[in-house]
């Protein structure tokens, strides 16, 4: 069964235009969740809003949003009224620059969404705006209205189709100096670059997202399995934490050689002074 799309529109390169709709990427359909019982019948339990000053449950049909002003005010606001708002990136997204994907810095990525071409009539318009960003290896950007809100997006080619990510707003982005001024600056020391250079050389894979696990939801598959056949709760120790280094040289050493008694590299030099004494591979000149 197809995933139901998030949004439904159309997507526009100047006068190309063709509809488009969006899936969600991730989904969440294997996750482990709870459900709230009440702990002396086992029953579920349903949430009720209830007015805050009568505490007074209310029937259906009664809420309402609002938006509160001066003097704890508010102004109702119906869902139809909200429905009713609409401007152009509600239902089309104009590509109106583009850039390398590249130059988007992480921290401003969101959330993505696969696109595609909603029906056979759109397919051409798609393939070549598609193509010919990936052409020009570049990515589109453009404004989208989802979930009640106007959200920058950077649209990109992938494979048959397209991905679209959802973008952040520069106020709404904490910059990194504002965390990273309070780090003080440390001499960092060749000799041991070096060795955690070929730590990093050794460790070197191919990125393959189905080795990733979730061990933590595995752990609570455990306690489930357990819990269901009338057994305790399976006793897990902490796991170690880990502490502050002391002797930074060393334990890179060992990390280098977590054996024992193996060669770090096929030269070595000395330790730096006052490290503990351990062959390190020379550093290359340049």
């Amino acid at each position: 069964m197809a995933p139901r799309p998030a949004w439904k529109g159309y997507l526009k390169l100047s006068l190309v235009t063709c509809a488009i709709e969006l899936t969600n990427v991730v989904t969440h359909a294997e996750k482990v969740s709870f459900r709230i019982l009440n702990r002396k019948t086992g029953n579920t339990v349903k949430r009720i809003y209830v007015d805050a000053e009568t505490g007074k449950p209310l029937d259906e049909g009664d809420e309402i949003k609002g938006y509160e002003v001066d003097g704890g005010d508010f102004i109702h606001i119906e869902e139809e009224e909200i429905e009713a708002v609409q401007i152009e990136s509600s239902h089309t997204m104009s590509l109106d620059g583009f850039v390398e994907k590249s130059s988007i810095k992480q921290i401003y990525l969101d959330t993505p969404y696969y696109v595609a071409p909603a029906d056979k009539v759109s397919g051409e318009a798609f393939a070549v705006i598609r193509d010919a960003m990936a052409a020009r290896k570049m990515a589109g950007l453009a404004r989208l209205v989802l979930y009640q809100r106007e959200r920058p997006v950077v649209i990109e080619p992938l494979g048959k189709g397209m991905v679209l990510t959802t973008l952040r707003y520069d106020n709404t982005v904490r910059q990194p100096d504002t965390v990273f001024d309070d780090i003080k600056a440390a001499k960092t020391d060749d000799e041991m670059i070096d060795l955690a250079q070929h730590i990093i050389d050794k460790k070197k894979a191919k990125f393959d997202p189905s080795k990733f696990d979730d061990r933590y939801e595995d752990a609570l598959l455990e306690l489930i399995r357990a819990k269901k056949a009338g057994k305790k709760a399976p006793k897990a120790k902490a796991p170690p934490r880990p502490s502050n280094v002391v002797n930074l040289f060393d334990a890179l050493k060992k990390s280098l050689n977590p054996d024992g008694g193996g060669k770090a590299g096929k030269s070595s030099a000395k330790a730096p002074a006052g490290k503990s004494k351990a062959s390190a591979p020379k550093r290359k000149s340049a």
